[in-house]
Parts: structure tokens; C-alpha cells; sequence
């Protein structure tokens, strides 16, 4: 059996197909084209017939994407990539290829992959987590991704950061409200953070590097990876009291940083509603190809 999935990122569109093994039989990537939806279709059916080239007739695409899907209308909403929304993408590309096409987020879809074969394989409960530009997650249960009735499980970056002390800001976030933990544990997030903090502007790296350094904002930058791994550790806990999964896997840019898979564990018990905390946290095994594999996955 193949499986064969596409990640819909916002700067590039990657096609995969998996064997029962696991094994990669083809993989590609071309770039997003930008703003523009038809020419977007254009970019998946021609990928997909190319993948058939390579390895034969495909009878199913899974794809993720970064958005949801609306119960009320069958299409799109709540994508960073405009031109997806409001349309009918699962409709509009079952009819170009002839074949049965599966839809997820791109978040669930990084979950499944760590779940099916990646850092959670073997947990019957996932959580998986993605914070680089912004934050997301998914959900998935024996197996299989957890959608939701909204189609909006485990989209934990759009609640506010639980056990905000008083002197911690709450900056403003582009769904309207603020205070979000997208606001706290996002690439951006920490960036702002530091910036408010120390009056100086730095990228995630630099910022990770001075910890490391003998310089007049080494203290500083100490204090805010401190400060982050707390406010991800209140964040994890908040899954941990309602989800309680066996295993959190952690992707994105800022999973990149080691020091939080040691530091974190130590203080979220503090927030955890329970006498002990069982649930490992494990960075993602696949990286950045978690997405499209997950995505192939759906098809089984």
C-alpha cells in the first residue's frame, strides 16, 4: 500500500509518498505560488502526477494546511495563506484528480507523523506542538488524528497563557485578542519579549547564543529563556490537566533549543493537577518533514 500526502506551507508546497514500512519512495518540493489559489492547484495536481510517474497509480492524497476546515460551509477558514479561504480546496482537487482527498491541519498533521513511527510512536495520546512563527498543535488518540467538532482540536496557542503574574505583558495577537500563548511561545513572541525586557532587537539565535556568551546581556538572556520555559511549562501543563497525553512532542524553531526538554519537566509539576508528572516531552523525530509525512498518513 502508498501512501501519498502534500504540506500546503505558505512558502512551499512538498509531496511525499510512504510505504507500509515507512520507507520514502518520492519526495518534492516546489515554492508556493503566492496569493494566488488556482495557480496553487495548479502546484499540487502537478506534483501529484508527477509522484505518479515515479511510482504509480495513486488512489488517495492526504494534505495538510495551515487552516481548518468549516462544518457549515465544507471550506476554508482561519488560514495564515488568505488565498485558501473560503475555498472549497477538498471539492476542487478531488475533481482534478479523480481520486479521494483528505484534508487536515497542518498542526494535527505534524502530531499524527510524531505518533504514527516519530518521538511519540507506541503512546495511545499525543500531543504534538509546533512553535516557530506562530503556535499550534494537534491532537491524536490510538493512532488517529483528533479533529474535533469545529475542526479545531488542540489549538491551544489562541488561549491566554494560564498563571500570568502581574508584571508579565500581554501583547497583542493577530486573531484580535491578546495575551495569547502564541504571543509568549512563538519565534516573534520571544523575540518582542526580549526586546521589551532589554531594548534591544535580536533574532531567536542570537538570543539563544548570548546565554552562552560573557556579555553585558548575558544575565538577560538567561532571564528570558528562564522566563519562556516557564510560560512553556504553564502552557503544557494547562494540556497536561485536560488532555493528560503520555507523550508531548515539540516542533518549530524554538523546539531547537535543548535546554527546555530538561528545564521544563523540572517546574511543570507545579501547575500540574496531580501528585506526579508521567508525560515525557520529546522533540520531534522527523523535523520539518513531520507535516507531509503526517499529511501522507491520513490516507490509511
Amino acid at each position: 500500500m502508498l501512501y501519498c500526502g502534500v504540506d500546503l506551507g505558505g512558502t512551499k508546497i512538498e509531496i511525499i509518498v510512504l510505504t507500509d514500512d515507512n520507507s520514502t519512495l518520492f519526495r518534492h518540493r516546489v515554492s508556493t505560488p503566492q496569493g494566488n489559489y488556482e495557480k496553487t492547484l495548479d502546484a499540487i495536481v502537478e506534483l501529484f502526477h508527477l509522484a505518479e510517474e515515479t511510482v504509480g497509480s495513486l488512489n488517495a492524497l492526504g494534505i495538510g494546511i495551515p487552516g481548518a476546515i468549516s462544518q457549515r460551509t465544507g471550506r476554508i477558514k482561519n488560514a495564515n495563506s488568505v488565498c485558501l479561504i473560503d475555498q472549497d480546496l477538498k471539492a476542487d482537487l478531488q475533481s482534478r484528480l479523480g481520486c479521494k482527498v483528505y484534508l487536515s491541519n497542518d498542526a494535527n498533521c505534524f502530531a499524527l507523523s510524531e505518533a504514527v513511527d516519530g518521538a511519540g510512536e507506541g503512546a495511545k495520546t499525543v500531543f504534538g506542538v509546533i512553535i516557530g512563527t506562530g503556535c499550534g498543535g494537534g491532537l491524536v488518540i490510538n493512532g488517529q488524528s483528533l479533529d474535533g467538532a469545529n475542526f479545531i482540536a488542540g489549538e491551544w496557542g489562541h488561549n491566554p497563557l494560564p498563571w500570568l503574574e502581574p508584571n508579565e505583558t500581554a501583547l497583542p495577537c493577530y486573531c484580535g485578542k491578546s495575551g495569547c500563548i502564541e504571543t509568549f511561545l512563538s519565534g516573534p513572541g520571544f523575540v518582542k519579549h526580549f526586546e521589551l525586557i532589554s531594548g534591544h532587537s535580536l533574532s531567536t539565535q542570537e538570543i539563544v547564543a548570548l546565554v552562552e556568551e560573557d556579555s553585558s546581556l548575558s544575565d538577560t538572556a538567561k532571564q528570558a529563556l528562564e522566563r519562556y520555559c516557564e510560560w512553556l511549562a504553564k502552557g503544557l501543563a494547562s494540556v497536561i490537566n485536560i488532555f493528560d497525553p503520555e507523550v508531548i512532542v515539540l516542533g518549530g524553531g524554538m523546539s531547537n533549543i535543548d535546554y527546555i526538554y530538561r528545564r521544563v519537566p523540572e517546574i511543570w509539576g507545579n501547575w500540574v493537577f496531580s501528585d506526579q508528572v508521567l508525560t515525557q516531552l520529546a522533540k520531534a523525530k522527523w523535523g520539518d518533514s513531520s507535516g507531509v509525512r503526517g499529511a501522507a498518513w491520513l490516507t490509511r
